[in-house]
């Protein structure tokens, strides 16, 4: 895949993810509206956690990363036939796998609950959140198989459709929320029923998708030797690919000894926070492992090494100014998406302080999404391992030392040193090993976007004092015009700088 080819990959799922997250904006905007911060609102928001922790885990995290070398490389050596038995045996197992587990976690739902908030013991969430948990638990099984046939979509080039899938979540529980909502005794059970019926419509989805790939899943008992390459690769990629989600748990099982609201509170900065890591970070990530397994397949590393350095450039001309935005923007934005109805000005401010300390990592949070891919396209699972480790007891120790005096801030702020960490000592390995080596004009390239971000900054702070004196005070209509307007000033006068600076496409490589 050329540079040009992976940057159109990238645009292509980032359009289709930004259309996504627009949507879970609006829906986490109703889901504000009508629960708020309330006792029913984080039974909910850890009973969707727990499948989707684990959906992280399997499905599109360690699987996908062991899972897209080894169908590269036998697509590549061994063609479409052998590539077509390998895809139905690992569809086999991972289907029985999913099945039993899924199974597993419906009946063992109430101690599951309580490992993931055993804040939530002799607490009227407790039987609430049990009650979603059984709803929503099958969606790990739906969401799993869903993302194995994103992943073989991806690695044929077909970015849009699975990009596309998430919108179909948001739009089933937005009609839940304001359809089954009024006529159920628990009206925020109705967002449980919604995920479980976007499950069936996700997999569906794909499964459409994939008619013009030439092949869908069948059940069989035929093997292939990838399979067991993937299972090799599957049990040191949970942790290396992982550890992201594996400390937002930490924070929410931490969370859930604190307040009523502090789940809730975490979840609306991370759903924010997530937009930049999901609409970039993840559309990189999608289009990088299958280029750089391809780049492997073919042994061709020098088109490997400026894959990657232009990854990381891309990586850090996006998330730099969206770190400097979401600090000085984090009360607006908070205020002007969620501060309604039952979600108060004082929960929109609580979240908004733990947005700005999850920013802090957004760079890691965006960096680890394409320096733990260069090294499962090499099947190179023991340093991601080991760097995960790292980083788990780093939040580990930060989230206990800092939750007595700065609370929910204290878990944001663990969870994003954590993933500085991580990125770092990624970093700093691909160096040590010979794996990257930095295409010159990087410190021209750094100077450069430096001095953007600085004038940006200023504008928004400036601009930002002379549009309203208080957020709080003022009407729907006044925080969004006043935050449109912030965001185009801030992307225009980031864009324009960079002009000014001097930065060009074709000094990148």
């Amino acid at each position: 895949m050329t540079i040009k080819r992976l940057f159109r990959g990238a645009a292509t799922v980032g359009s289709m993810t930004l259309i996504s997250r627009i949507l879970g904006f609006v829906r986490d905007m109703v889901i504000a509206r009508l629960f708020g911060a309330s006792a029913e609102a984080d039974a909910f928001f850890v009973a969707f956690k727990i499948p989707n922790f684990f959906r992280r885990l399997t499905a599109e995290g360690a699987f996908s990363q062991a899972f897209v070398p080894v169908l590269t490389d036998v697509r590549h050596k061994e063609g479409e036939g052998a590539t077509h038995i390998l895809l139905d045996a690992v569809w086999t197992r991972l289907s029985l796998f999913l099945l039993a587990l899924t199974l597993i976690g419906m009946l063992l739902a109430e101690p599951i609950m309580l490992l993931f908030a055993p804040g939530f013991s002799n607490d009227a969430r407790l039987p609430i959140a049990i009650d979603m948990l059984r709803i929503t638990f099958p969606y790990l099984l739906l969401i799993s198989l869903t993302a194995m046939l994103a992943a073989v979509l991806n690695s044929y080039s077909r970015y849009w459709e699975p990009a596309f899938n998430p919108v179909w979540l948001n739009v089933a529980m937005i009609a839940a929320a304001w359809l089954l909502a009024p006529v159920l005794d628990v009206p925020a059970m109705s967002l449980a029923w919604g995920v479980l019926v976007a499950g069936f419509i996700q997999l569906a989805w794909v499964w459409w998708a994939l008619t013009p790939v030439g092949w869908h899943p069948r059940f069989t008992l035929a093997s292939h030797e990838g399979v067991g390459r993937v299972l090799r690769n599957m049990a040191p990629a949970l942790l290396g690919v992982s550890v992201a989600q594996i400390n937002l748990l930490v924070s929410t099982i931490l969370a859930s000894f604190l307040i009523a609201g502090s789940v809730s509170w975490l979840y609306y900065a991370d759903r924010l926070m997530e937009f930049p890591v999901g609409v970039f970070g993840v559309a990189l990530a999608t289009v990088v492992l299958p280029s750089l397994s391809q780049a492997r397949a073919e042994s061709d590393w020098d088109r490997y090494n400026q894959t990657l350095d232009f990854a990381l450039r891309l990586i850090w001309v996006v998330g730099l100014p969206a770190t400097v935005a979401l600090a000085l923007l984090s009360e607006p934005l908070m205020l002007t998406l969620f501060g309604y109805g039952a979600f108060t000005s004082a929960d929109a401010l609580s979240s908004a302080q733990a947005l700005t300390a999850y920013g802090v990592g957004l760079l890691g949070f965006l960096a680890v999404k394409v320096l733990a891919p260069a090294f499962y396209a090499r099947e190179q699972m023991k340093i991601p391992v080991q760097v995960s480790v790292v980083a788990l007891v780093v939040n580990l120790v930060l989230a206990l030392a800092l939750i007595q005096p700065l609370a929910h801030i204290g878990l944001a702020l663990a969870v994003s040193t954590a993933a500085l960490v991580n990125a770092g000592l990624l970093w700093w390995a691909l160096r040590r090993k010979g794996f990257y080596t930095p295409i010159v004009g990087w410190m021209r390239f750094l100077l450069q976007s430096g001095f953007a971000v600085l004038v940006m900054a200023v504008s928004l702070w400036w601009l930002q004092q002379a549009l309203l004196s208080d957020w709080t005070l003022a009407s729907g209509w006044e925080r969004s015009g006043a935050l449109l307007l912030l965001v185009l000033v801030g992307m225009l006068s980031y864009a324009i700088a960079l002009l000014l600076f001097g930065m060009r496409r074709r000094h990148w490589h």
